[in-house]
């Protein structure tokens, strides 16, 4: 049976919204710079704010809210989904960099797509349009179905985001081997201080402290200063001298791991630990009179700061593209962009990726019983590796120190492509008519 016009614009049309939305939100960051109610470092403060605060409390009320032990189970498809896409589009992203001698930011950008703006937009614009309607089980609800769908892409958002800033610096910064000694400088450094202090110490308490008062100095009594001076380094020597004191494939493999316990991450624990002890979930999300005798404050609040996220660290692109434009007319160097890295990126999120995960999920689907048989589970599986890169690569960016230059090259790489985020619609067409064939 073919596939009618109707079929195809519907779904389009919806994904035109959802696009132009992020690309308005885009255009009103650059409005912001324009206007000078926000500046580049202040977008940069703002940037990190969102990624490890506004980020983990709306993971912390979506997943706390639709996990419980009854649909515990229907998660773990998508966690081992989520590391497998990602791991496989950054070996790819790595072979490419490599190869066709794209820049550094090419690997990010391909291995970490958009799993939490763009997703979450795209199926509220879908609601609004019924597309969803299609792929509803007998009894279920639209808004029902959306919600699952938020929670779904949300959990394969943490996975994808503790990868991100996990092994993100690493692919940003290949050529990384001098970070030991400067690690290693700092460290000297910082025990010049500290001996610094310790001499210090002996100085006229007064005089000492004339010299360092500013706005940030302790308003706690200097002798009080002094002994929590003197236990903080000592902790730090001691954790330092235990450090030492293990493997080096021990030390290496505790890094690796601290290296995974981001905001983001430990928002989603927070949440599948509320989530799947009974009692808590009943506190923060039952009603008052039932028992939810948190949700009313608390849980709103955390879902309040929850919902900036996504808006503003678009903003922050906005910004990041004004200043990019703002040094293009008069003629500075505002980031080179790699129309090869643009068309291979646009190549592999839009199209290579679906005519793999469609099929894929689609078999596990009706021929075996490995997922549950949720059809939104199927449509946002289906469609996770689909879309552009991460807005985080942004966030990523800052966190890492790189060049203003690199910054605004990946601002502009961006803007291209959420321009043609409406070709996700064909993504979508083909996940709507292969879940319905599932069903």
């Amino acid at each position: 049976m073919g596939t009618s016009s109707s079929e195809l614009v519907v779904p389009f049309l919806g994904a035109i919204q959802a696009a132009f939305s992020v690309l308005l939100t885009i255009f009103y960051g650059v409005l912001t710079a324009q206007f000078n109610l926000l500046s580049v470092d202040a977008a940069k403060e703002v940037s990190k704010t969102s990624v490890r605060m506004f980020l983990p409390a709306l993971l912390i009320y979506k997943i706390g809210s639709e996990l419980h032990q009854g649909t515990a189970l229907r998660y773990v498809p998508i966690l081992l989904w989520a590391i497998i896409y990602n791991l496989v589009s950054m070996a790819l992203g790595i072979v490419a960099t490599r190869t066709l001698k794209l820049p550094n930011w090419v690997t990010p950008a391909l291995a970490f797509n958009n799993t939490t703006s763009l997703p979450l937009l795209l199926i509220q614009s879908l609601e609004q349009a019924g597309i969803l309607d299609a792929i509803l089980t007998e009894g279920d609800s639209t808004s029902s179905a959306v919600s699952r769908a938020e929670s779904y892409f949300l959990i394969n958002s943490m996975v994808s985001n503790s990868l991100t800033f996990a092994l993100g610096p690493r692919l940003l910064r290949p050529s990384d081997e001098d970070a030991p000694n400067k690690a290693k400088e700092s460290e000297d450094e910082s025990d010049g201080e500290d001996e610094d202090a310790e001499n210090g110490a002996h100085e006229n308490p007064e005089q000492a402290l004339g010299n360092v008062i500013d706005e940030e100095t302790s308003l706690l009594p200097a002798r009080a200063v002094r002994k929590a001076n003197r236990a903080g380094r000592a902790g730090y020597k001691e954790g330092s001298r235990r450090w030492e004191q293990l493997p080096p494939w021990t030390q290496q493999t505790l890094d690796v791991l601290y290296s995974f316990a981001n905001a983001p991450l430990i928002g989603a624990v927070v949440g599948a630990v509320i989530g799947l002890v009974p009692p808590l979930h009943r506190l923060f999300f039952n009603k008052s009179d039932q028992g939810g005798y948190l949700n009313a404050w608390l849980t709103t609040s955390i879902q309040n700061i929850g919902e900036l996220f996504a808006s503003l660290q678009i903003i922050v692109v906005g910004v990041k593209l004004s200043l990019s434009l703002r040094k293009m007319k008069r003629g500075e160097a505002s980031g080179d962009m790699s129309w090869t890295s643009v068309a291979f990126i646009t190549v592999v999120r839009f199209f290579l990726w679906p005519l793999i995960s469609i099929p894929v999920i689609w078999a596990l689907a009706s021929k075996t019983s490995v997922l549950d048989a949720d059809p939104i589970l199927w449509f946002t599986m289906m469609l996770m590796p689909t879309g552009p890169p991460a807005m985080l690569l942004v966030a990523l960016a800052d966190v890492n120190g790189n060049s203003e230059v690199e910054k605004m090259a990946i601002a502009k790489f961006l803007t291209i492509s959420y321009a043609i985020t409406p070709l996700i619609c064909f993504a979508v067409v083909g996940s709507l008519k292969a879940s319905q064939a599932a069903m």
